[in-house]
């Protein structure tokens, strides 16, 4: 029997799939739990599954000779983690950690997503979608970072996490935070206390309350409009 797509996962990407396509990777899909933290590809180490996270946000990063972290890119719900396969990779480029944690993933070995892919159908053209958005993301993660203010690039960053968790409420700890935004721990918890007394947040005990939507956005850089406008035409 032919799955419907209520039974489907929850990742958007998967669940876009034409019945034949879906049915023909379901039996190698290996739904996972995941937690806070979790650790899908240590840098530099050889990619043996992809992920597609059924909720949360997994955060990739760089990290410099000092030991200081940086994120480069998220991944949510809408793509899956460990897009250096579909570009023919074998290692990965960064660290990626489920930074905001929620259900499952559905884990996928190596192998077997390229020889889907390589019947250049509905799942390499969904993947190539998704691809060409993380590149827009990446690229306008690089310009945000260099010209815009930590507290336009907190919002930004929350106003993503809201999108993609599809809840107000949601963990994050200072730590992680100031990681996403690459500045310390003093100055996430100034950042985000204006935030909070503008009404637009509340902040505590790790974790962020999205109040006021609307103004987050209006506190936000341009790069969130950017961004989404770009993950929105990959019609998942």
């Amino acid at each position: 029997m032919t799955n419907t797509r209520s039974e489907r996962p929850k990742n958007k990407l998967l669940a876009s799939l034409p019945d034949a396509d879906f049915e023909r990777v379901k039996p190698y899909l290996r739904t996972t739990p995941i937690v806070m933290r979790q650790l899908f590809h240590p840098i530099n180490e050889p990619l043996r599954d992809v992920m597609f996270l059924n909720g949360g946000v997994a955060s990739i990063t760089t990290m410099m000779e000092n030991g200081t972290m940086v994120e480069t890119a998220t991944v949510g719900d809408e793509g899956f983690v460990g897009i250096e396969a579909f570009f023919g990779g074998t290692k990965s480029l960064g660290e990626t950690m489920l930074q905001i944690p929620d259900t499952s993933a559905e884990f996928l070995a190596v192998d077997v997503f390229k020889a889907e892919l390589g019947r250049r159908g509905a799942l390499f053209e969904a993947a190539q979608r998704y691809s060409q958005a993380f590149m827009r993301l990446t690229m306008q993660s690089v310009a945000c970072m260099a010209f815009h203010g930590v507290q336009e690039r907190c919002a930004r960053w929350l106003l993503m996490t809201h999108d993609r968790v599809h809840r107000d409420s949601f963990q994050l700890s200072q730590e992680f935070l100031a990681m996403m935004l690459g500045t310390t721990r003093p100055t996430v918890n100034v950042v985000a206390g204006t935030l909070q007394k503008a009404g637009l947040i509340s902040y505590k005990h790790g974790h962020v309350t999205i109040g006021d939507r609307e103004g987050l956005e209006a506190s936000s850089c341009e790069c969130y409009a950017v961004v989404k406008a770009q993950y929105d035409e990959l019609n998942l």
